[in-house]
C-alpha cells in the first residue's frame, strides 16, 4: 500500500533543475494525496522556473518515479516556489548551469511558423539559418516538424549525428549546426508517435544535444497550432517568432491564427516573410503574381509587424558534387533577399553580448 512519507522520502531525492538543491531540502513537496482505491496520487510541487524544458523532464522523472512505487495514476501540478527561496539558494548555483535554456545562456531563439503546410516555411528556415551563418554569426537550427521533417533532404546533409560521451553532436552543413527528427528515424518512415513520446524528443533536441556557443538558434515548427507546436512554445518562454506566409488573402488570415497563438504565448512575433511573392520571367523580366498579391502586407499589419522580405518563385541553382536543393547560394538573387532579410533579423534582435 503507499504511504506518504515513502513518496516525499523518493520524490525529495530529485534535484530543483536550477537551483540544483534536492526538493526535500527546498520544502517544495506542498502537497501529497492518495487516492487508494484507485491507486491514484496528486502531487503539487514548487520549482524555481515554470515553462522549461527541465520542468517537462523532472516531471518525467516524477511520474515514472511515484508509478514505479505502486501507483497507477499521478496527478502532477506545478507552481513557483516563493522568492525569497529562489533567493537563498541562487547565490550557490554555478554559472552557465543547466542547458541551453539556463538563465546564463546567450542564445537567442526564433521559431519560424506558418499558419498551414505548403507555404516554403522549411525553406525560409533553411536558408535564414545559412544566411545568418554567412553574417559570421553562430547559428544552430532545429527541424521541429517532427512529423513533416525536410530539413535534412533540403540542405544536402547524408551524414547522421554522432554521440560523443552522453551529448548528440549535430551536424554542420553550410556552417549550420542541424538536428532533425530525420536523424532518428529510418529511412522515410513515418512517425506515428503520441504526444508524450514527441515531446520528449523536443526535450531531447534542447538538452542532450551539444551545440556549443549558439548566437541564434532556429526552429522550423510545424504548421498550424497543434500539440507541438504548443509544446515548444511552453518550453520556449521567451522566444522570438517570424512567421511565414503566401500572397494570397487566405493563406495570410490562416497565418495570422500562428500570429495570435505566438502573441498568447508571451512570444515576440518580430516580422512577416512574404514566400512566393511572384514569378520572374527570365525572359522579359515581368513579374506574374501567381498566388495573388498583399497578403504579406497585410498580415504584417495585423501583427503589427515589418515585412522582413518577400521571396519569389525560383529554385535555387543545383551543384551536382555539393547537391542542397533548397539552398541558394550567396551570389544569387534570392540568397541576396535571404541576406537582407538576415541582416534585419540581426538589426531587430542582435546577438547577446
Amino acid at each position: 500500500m503507499l504511504r506518504e512519507e515513502e513518496l516525499r522520502n523518493i520524490i525529495g531525492q530529485l534535484q530543483d533543475p536550477f537551483l540544483h538543491k534536492p526538493l526535500e531540502e527546498l520544502n517544495a513537496i506542498d502537497e501529497i494525496k492518495i487516492k487508494s482505491e484507485k491507486s491514484h496520487v496528486s502531487i503539487k510541487i514548487g520549482i524555481s522556473k515554470m515553462n522549461t524544458p527541465e520542468q517537462l523532464q523532472l516531471q518525467q522523472d516524477i511520474v515514472a518515479l511515484v508509478k514505479e512505487a505502486g501507483a497507477q495514476t499521478v496527478g502532477l501540478r506545478f507552481h513557483e516556489l516563493p522568492q525569497e527561496t529562489i533567493a537563498a539558494y541562487q547565490d550557490e548555483t554555478p554559472q552557465g548551469a543547466g542547458s541551453l535554456l539556463s538563465p546564463a545562456s546567450k542564445t537567442t531563439f526564433i521559431a519560424i511558423a506558418s499558419g498551414k503546410g505548403g507555404v516554403g516555411k522549411s525553406t525560409v528556415s533553411v536558408n535564414l539559418a545559412v544566411a545568418l551563418a554567412r553574417l559570421g554569426k553562430k547559428v544552430g537550427l532545429i527541424d521541429a516538424d517532427i512529423y513533416g521533417f525536410s530539413v535534412p533532404d533540403m540542405m544536402g546533409i547524408t551524414k547522421r549525428p554522432v554521440v560523443r560521451g552522453e551529448k548528440i553532436i549535430p551536424v554542420e552543413r553550410f556552417g549550420v549546426q542541424v538536428i532533425s527528427m530525420g536523424f532518428f528515424v529510418e529511412d522515410n518512415a513515418p512517425v506515428i508517435w503520441r504526444g508524450p513520446m514527441l515531446g520528449k524528443m523536443l526535450n531531447n533536441f534542447f538538452n542532450e544535444v551539444e551545440w556549443g556557443d549558439l548566437d541564434y538558434l532556429l526552429l522550423d515548427l510545424p504548421p498550424g497550432t497543434g500539440d507541438v507546436a504548443l509544446d515548444v512554445h511552453s518550453m520556449l518562454p521567451s522566444c522570438k517568432e517570424i512567421i511565414v506566409s503566401t500572397p494570397h488573402p487566405t493563406a495570410a488570415f490562416v497565418a495570422a491564427r500562428a500570429g495570435a497563438m505566438a502573441l498568447q504565448t508571451d512570444h515576440e512575433v518580430i516580422g512577416v516573410v512574404e514566400n512566393m511573392a511572384y514569378f520572374e520571367s527570365a525572359l522579359t523580366g515581368e513579374k506574374e503574381y501567381v498566388f495573388g498579391r498583399g497578403g504579406g502586407e497585410k498580415l504584417a499589419e495585423e501583427l503589427r509587424v515589418p515585412l522582413l522580405g518577400k521571396i519569389p518563385l525560383q529554385q535555387p541553382d543545383w551543384d551536382e558534387e555539393d547537391f542542397a536543393p533548397s539552398v541558394y547560394a550567396t551570389e544569387h538573387p534570392i540568397g541576396q533577399i535571404y541576406k537582407n532579410i538576415g541582416e534585419r533579423v540581426i538589426g531587430l534582435i542582435p546577438a547577446k553580448a
